[in-house]
């Protein structure tokens, strides 16, 4: 919204490119527009309960027409004063910019979505704590730049898509036939991938998840810990040290299904008293040896 108010602004320097500008202006505003509709809508509905999402839409609404009206009147008297233009634009726009973002970022949902679930599992891996709903929104990652690269979590993704080879598959599947999931990792897309079986189910969703973050937490520590004995002159080659061996990847998800089989019915337990939407019905299992395991990798 702010990018197309700022086109429209410049039009007034450049008037012969008026026409091309203001149509530049309205794709992004109706863009901004389509945006901050769909995602207002998630937020509304988390607040719901019953059949009141009509009361939370309207009362949102409200706030928004209020502030409006309470923005216009004061630009009305912030204008009489006859300040800079373009000065004018660049802090309020800042400023709104920055409201938002806080105004996202103190939204407490009782959901987890991808980033909110990885912060509950990093957090668990840790400190074996799950934090709570404000503290999990708050730590909530909402800007990746594209620009970035890290290692991602691919869930339900093709066969061949995650397997390189037939042989990486023959090497892990015997450590998922009691599972309706397989969780691996190709290193030559960077991603960690975690396949679901045709009578995969909610809950073997949500356990192929937490897999994968294990996973990828046994593979973050490796790289450290080779980073550190690289810079001791203990390592062949950087390319070593950067990237694994397909043995070690093999023994990574080996000692992270062990992990997994210790600690899932125990983050399941923590994060159901803190999140509704995941429901715990599974055993809890010791997990002090878990933890002591996932503390000599680190």
């Amino acid at each position: 919204m702010e990018l197309g108010a700022g086109i429209e602004l410049a039009t007034a320097a450049v008037p012969h490119l008026f026409l091309p500008l203001a149509c530049a202006a309205n794709v992004a505003k109706n863009v901004a527009a389509v945006t901050s509709t769909s995602t207002r809508t998630p937020i509304y509905k988390a607040y719901a309960k019953g059949e009141n999402i009509g009361d939370v839409t309207a009362k949102g609404e409200c706030v928004g027409n209020i502030a409006d009206l309470l923005g216009t009147g004061l630009s009305i008297l912030f204008s009489k004063r006859n300040p800079s233009l373009v000065a004018s634009f660049a802090l309020l726009s800042c400023g709104y910019v920055l409201s938002s973002y806080q105004e996202v970022k103190s939204v407490v949902l009782n959901t987890l979505n991808r980033a909110r679930f990885t912060v509950a599992v990093e957090s668990f891996l840790k400190s074996g704590h799950i934090p709570s709903l404000k503290e999990g929104n708050s730590k909530e990652n909402i800007f990746s730049p594209p620009w970035s690269k890290h290692t991602s979590i691919v869930l339900g993704p093709r066969f061949r898509d995650a397997f390189q080879e037939p042989y990486s598959f023959l090497a892990i599947e015997s450590l998922f036939k009691e599972e309706r999931y397989m969780v691996t990792y190709n290193p030559s897309k960077g991603n960690i991938y975690a396949l679901l079986k045709d009578e995969a189910k909610s809950d073997d969703i949500l356990k192929a998840a937490f897999h994968a973050h294990v996973l990828l937490h046994f593979i973050r520590s490796s790289n450290v810990n080779q980073s550190a004995r690289k810079q001791m002159g203990l390592t062949e080659s950087l390319h070593n040290c950067a990237m694994p061996t397909a043995l070690d990847f093999e023994a990574h998800i080996a000692e992270s299904c062990k992990v997994v089989s210790l600690l899932y019915g125990d983050f399941k337990k923590k994060a159901a008293e803190q999140c509704s939407v995941v429901y715990c019905d599974a055993p809890v299992g010791p997990c002090s040896d878990a933890h002591k395991e996932i503390k000599d990798v680190t």
